[in-house]
């Protein structure tokens, strides 16, 4: 496949840190996975609603040696079998990303190793090639390209079209929030507390995802979302039209008010609304531009609705579908390393230690629309 490696003895160490998760992982030239040590923080920010970036940080700084070496033993491996080291090094908290590129780039120079610096949207990309260990070799795919990717994570909602896993194009994304933030934000307004996405689906199984009509945003580019709309709906629903506006402006009831029942049918018709808005947007980036295959990835992936109606806009469309494993569509290491292997097969030799850390992706913004990295 096109960029994918096959060398099974080139061992590549990938971390990630570029919000709450601190996460390494061993990826081999297969694509095969190694091992994948993720360390959560949602215990620590379960209190704000939402994640501190003070105390992120600080938690990284505790947990990145102790989780580095994890991913090596349960790889069996040490650091002189790597063959690379990989780190996020954009998007993400400025902080965070901080700890875990600088262990990276200090593992790298001690051990003179190339260094990759990895783009997390471009990794979320390509997760979906990532394969378990005991997999089996990985399958014959150069004719996938070209393709669309998709991005649906807590930060990005971001589509773009895929000449060749190195040569991509940002050609629509969301104007104010991602879907993840808007699904946080909504089991906020529901009462579901942190962490968001995860609660509000949970919520939504067996209620009534037709309870509630969301209208479809059409925007001057049909290729762009926006959740905004949806949410400002949902609120005055749940919290009924305010009184006053600004900081002076105050609501009818809460949450509280609502029945169980209700709160479910208000939360499978807010996801529903989500994701049709996901695949009204593929309808109409296949309408313009020849694709074969679809590459999703992002945190929001794992939820099992949006899975099922990927599945059903392939196979309606006669598209190949790489999606990734629940477990790689969250924040980890092993998406981090998997990427930095594409590049490496692609003949890359990494990246100078003196790449910086950056809060935002240059590929999610348009920058640079002709590397993934």
């Amino acid at each position: 496949m096109d960029g994918v490696p096959v060398h099974r003895n080139q061992l590549i160490l990938g971390i990630e840190s570029s919000c709450d998760e601190t996460a390494a992982a061993v990826v081999d030239g297969a694509m095969e996975v190694r091992s994948s040590v993720v360390a959560s923080q949602h215990d620590l920010h379960a209190e704000y609603g939402g994640v501190v970036p003070e105390i992120a940080s600080r938690a990284h700084l505790e947990r990145i040696l102790p989780v580095v070496r994890k991913a090596l033993s349960e790889a069996d491996v040490s650091v002189g079998q790597l063959a690379a080291v990989a780190a996020g090094v954009r998007p993400g908290l400025i902080g965070s990303l901080l700890v875990g590129a600088s262990a990276a780039k200090g593992l790298a120079f001690g051990a003179m190793l190339p260094f990759y610096a990895v783009d997390h949207v471009a990794a979320h990309l390509f997760a979906g090639l990532l394969r378990p260990t005991g997999a089996g070799e990985p399958p014959a795919g150069a004719d996938r390209f070209p393709a669309l990717g998709l991005v649906v994570s807590g930060g990005h909602t971001s589509l773009f079209h895929l000449e060749t896993s190195g040569r991509c194009e940002l050609i629509g994304r969301t104007i104010d929030d991602a879907v993840g933030e808007a699904f946080d934000k909504a089991a906020v307004m529901l009462g579901l507390g942190h962490p968001g996405g995860p609660n509000l689906e949970r919520c939504a199984r067996g209620g009534d995802p037709g309870a509630m009509a969301f209208p479809l945003p059409r925007l001057a580019s049909p290729l762009d979302f926006s959740l905004s709309g949806l949410k400002t709906k949902l609120l005055y629903e749940i919290r009924g039209v305010p009184r006053g506006r600004g900081a002076a402006a105050s609501f009818e009831r809460d949450h509280l008010a609502l029945t169980e029942g209700r709160r479910r049918d208000l939360a499978a018709s807010f996801q529903r609304a989500a994701i049709a808005q996901v695949l009204d947007r593929l309808d109409a980036a296949r309408a313009r531009f020849e694709t074969r295959c679809l590459f999703v990835g992002g945190g929001v992936v794992a939820n099992e609705s949006l899975r099922a109606a990927l599945h059903g806009w392939a196979s309606r469309n006669g598209c190949g579908l790489v999606l990734p494993e629940a477990a790689f569509c969250v924040d980890n290491a092993a998406m981090i390393a998997g990427h930095a292997q594409i590049r490496r097969a692609a003949g890359e030799r990494g990246d100078p230690l003196s790449v910086p850390t950056e809060p935002v992706s240059l590929l999610a913004r348009g920058a640079h629309p002709r590397r993934v990295h």
